[in-house]
């Protein structure tokens, strides 16, 4: 009897001592910030170091990617874990009201309470999909009669009568201006200042899964001047320019343009203000993480810095987003693991698998010791990270639905050394080797030297899309589709009608709306 006791002792000991108990999840994301907007990406004029301590205390995945970069889409594969074909939304529209698969449901059903901070970007706009609550910033959007943001009332709580968009720069303006009020009343201080208060009042015996979500650096370029006078002597990294971009070198399409050349000092400026955001929002980040530790919740927190998408700032005379290139789709990508969890690489590594939005809800999912459904196509980047020489996908699939112009129609694929790009409706290719070009200076499809690599990535492009019929792949070859499709036969029904659909479609198009 004493042994049998002993043994259990020794059990329920090891069980506590190797942290056994799941895991707070805070997931960090910002909005528009592209892979190489941070110091520990290598950009030695951004001013990021609590960010850059978290990568140095956790792993970076330095081909980390959005694979429809825009808003609503790439918010739909990181809610569903899904690829675009299976959850359905191809470029910018409405998110569905339900899924199948649902990050803050699942985490809730696996114990968790679930709270979400900041930019959803859903719709209803105050939906939950699972989270046991939410406080919203909407950047102004008004999708349904009488919907005002937590963060606009609270704006009027603070600075009753006065503008919150005084600073006058719309939401996809390539402008740039100092923020016109006082810097606690800017929406980052608001997000950032919620979720600490949030930590410090957390009482649940359970474990916490927080989104904190920023809707910043998104247009508008507007740091308080505090954050840019850190700048003022930054040696700003100029554009990308291709020497296939020559189309694009076009001085008109005013101040919320899609492509452009309004010159490389305008360039410059914006990006300095566009980083001079990210300072703020690093600042923020470090309060979350001071938070944390006083709580005494850090050591046994996952914590992930990710962003929905990058933001081109002028790279080949494209500004914005939803295009191929690394500006639009590739994004920050960081993961910190809790003390106790057995790992196979060190803090402060870098790993180059490809990995995609869709890879945290299973993350989360095995971090929780939940199940991850075996149709998922996201993976837990907890096994790379356990043993970085683990089985993992060989490249990933990125596209876009026509938006700005009928030709920004395409699908690509990436492995982080190469990247291949098809244009749905013209037929044409691209050819990156990201390598030795992370810039894409030189476009390589033409090139009789690489026909080799072109041929193989054409081919896995037929593989990749043949799942959708003859109206893309036929006689394994590569269909030039006149039709646009924005919503895939797996997005999930609900009430709107097929002229909603079409009006949504409409709107990304002429990208008047809010990507």
């Amino acid at each position: 009897m004493k042994t049998i006791f002993t043994f259990f002792l020794i059990l329920l000991t090891s069980l506590f001592v190797s942290g056994q108990k799941a895991p707070n999840i805070i997931f960090i994301m910002t909005d528009q910030q592209r892979s190489d907007a941070l110091g520990c990406a290598g950009n030695e004029a951004v001013i990021s170091p609590h960010i850059d301590q978290l990568a140095e205390e956790g792993v970076m995945f330095t081909n980390g990617y959005s694979s429809v970069p825009s808003c609503t889409p790439a918010r739909s594969g990181l809610l569903t874990g899904l690829s675009p074909w299976h959850h359905g939304m191809l470029g910018y529209g409405r998110v569905a009201r339900t899924y199948k698969y649902e990050m803050p449901r699942m985490l809730r059903e696996a114990g968790y309470y679930t709270f979400g901070i900041g930019k959803m970007h859903w719709f209803p706009q105050k939906a939950l999909h699972g989270f046991n609550g939410t406080l919203v910033d909407e950047s102004g959007r008004v999708e349904q009669d009488g919907f005002v943001s937590d963060y606009r009332d609270w704006f009027k709580l603070q600075a009753p009568g006065e503008d919150p968009d005084q600073t006058g720069i719309g939401w996809n303006e390539h402008r740039s201006g100092v923020y016109q009020l006082d810097e606690k009343l800017h929406p980052t201080y608001w997000t950032g200042k919620t979720a600490v208060e949030f930590i410090k009042n957390y009482k649940q015996n359970k474990p916490m899964f927080l989104k904190v979500s920023f809707a910043r650096p998104h247009s508008p370029y507007d740091p308080p001047q505090r954050f840019l006078n850190m700048y003022n002597d930054a040696k700003i990294p100029a554009p990308f320019i291709g020497d296939w971009c020559a189309e694009f070198n076009t001085n008109g399409g005013g101040k919320d343009a899609a492509f452009g050349n309004f010159g490389n000092e305008h360039a410059l400026e914006s990006r300095r203000l566009y980083y001079a955001n990210i300072t703020f929002i690093d600042e923020m980040v470090g309060e979350i993480i001071q938070a944390l530790k006083e709580k005494g919740m850090y050591e046994n927190s996952i914590i992930c810095f990710t962003s929905d998408h990058g933001d081109m700032m002028g790279d080949h005379y494209h500004w914005r987003k939803t295009y191929a290139y690394e500006g639009s789709a590739h994004i920050p990508f960081i993961v910190k693991w809790p003390e106790g969890m057995n790992a196979g690489v060190k803090r402060g590594s870098h790993l180059e698998n490809p990995t995609e939005l869709r890879d945290f809800l299973p993350t989360f999912l095995d971090a929780a010791g939940a199940a991850v459904p075996d149709d998922m196509d996201g993976r837990s980047l907890l096994q790379l990270i356990k043993d970085p020489g683990a089985s993992w996908r060989p490249y990933i699939d990125l596209e876009h639905t026509t938006t700005y112009s009928q030709d920004n129609y395409w699908a690509a694929l990436t492995d982080g050394n190469w990247k291949y790009i098809w244009f749905f409706r013209t037929g044409e290719e691209q050819l990156f080797h990201l390598e030795k070009d992370r810039g894409e200076i030189h476009e390589l499809s033409k090139d009789s030297k690489f026909s080799k690599e072109l041929e193989k990535w054409r081919e896995r492009m037929v593989q990749h899309l043949s799942e959708r019929g003859e109206d893309f792949v036929k006689d394994g070859k590569l269909v030039v589709c006149q039709n646009v499709m924005l919503y895939s036969p797996n997005f999930p029904k609900d009430e709107r009608t097929d002229n909603e659909r079409l009006k949504a479609w409409n709107e990304a198009y002429k990208g008047t709306d809010d990507e």
